[in-house]
């Protein structure tokens, strides 16, 4: 059975003037994830940052990378 593509309900002028940043929470630390307009055309967002985790009580430094995808805004014109 083939999969049906997803239409994106929106444009690509209409995403990127009305876009804001997207509140990430990762262990508790809040990271704004930018909005973005992908070398592949694709529109979301995307953070690159370090944080912390809590692991049984103690303290670890992560790396945190975040892409989110509209799917379907690689089509857009």
């Amino acid at each position: 059975m083939a999969a049906t593509a997803t239409v994106c309900p929106i444009t690509r002028s209409d995403f990127l003037e009305h876009a804001k940043p997207l509140p990430v929470t990762v262990d508790g630390s809040k990271l704004p994830a930018d909005v973005k307009e992908f070398s592949t055309r694709s529109l979301g967002w995307y953070t690159n940052a370090k944080s912390f985790a809590t692991i049984n009580g103690k303290t670890v430094k992560v790396q945190v990378q975040i892409q989110v995808t509209v799917i379907g805004s690689k089509e857009l014109k």
